[in-house]
């Protein structure tokens, strides 16, 4: 049985082409698969300008520059939140936001395509939606080693 998820994208710099829409949309799904992801979740993913990136990163963050990635997790319970659930209620993973800006800088400063630096990003982007996180060492290892075999699986090899 396909995997069954719906995947929400939205190039608010009208730049990406549709062949790197449909990159992301397969990379999801990918992912979705390898990491056992119950059928009918939902993410959203936005592309934006490292103007727009910046200001979400000190709205939510408190850092005054621009990022590459932001992920917010739908899954995670704040301290005062209230669980809600329904049967039938499809999963909502989170939303991704992605600098187009950072993938062209990041991908010329490290001497690889865009489209490998697009699926790093929405690959980190993912996994953070999943529950991993590179706060302290040991968890950063398991995550980078994660996206690289993910990566890699999927064919986009630096």
């Amino acid at each position: 049985m396909e995997l069954e998820l719906t995947v929400d994208i939205m190039d608010e710099t009208g730049s990406l082409k549709e062949n790197h829409i449909q990159l992301v949309e397969n990379l999801i799904y990918f992912i979705g698969e390898k990491e056992s992801i119950e059928n009918g979740a939902e993410v959203s993913i936005s592309f934006v300008t490292n103007d727009e990136i910046q200001v979400l990163n000190k709205e939510f963050r408190d850092k005054d520059m621009p990022t590459d990635v932001l992920s917010f997790a739908m899954e995670e319970m704040g301290e005062d939140e209230i669980e809600i659930f329904a049967e039938g209620m499809p999963t909502m993973l989170g939303d991704i936001v992605i600098s187009v800006d950072k993938i062209n800088e990041q991908a010329t400063d490290l001497g690889h395509s865009f489209e490998r630096e697009l699926g790093f990003l929405v690959t980190h982007g993912m996994l953070h939606l999943l529950g991993f996180d590179h706060m302290e060492p040991e968890d950063e290892k398991m995550m980078f080693e994660k996206q690289q075999i993910l990566l890699d699986a999927f064919g986009l090899k630096r």
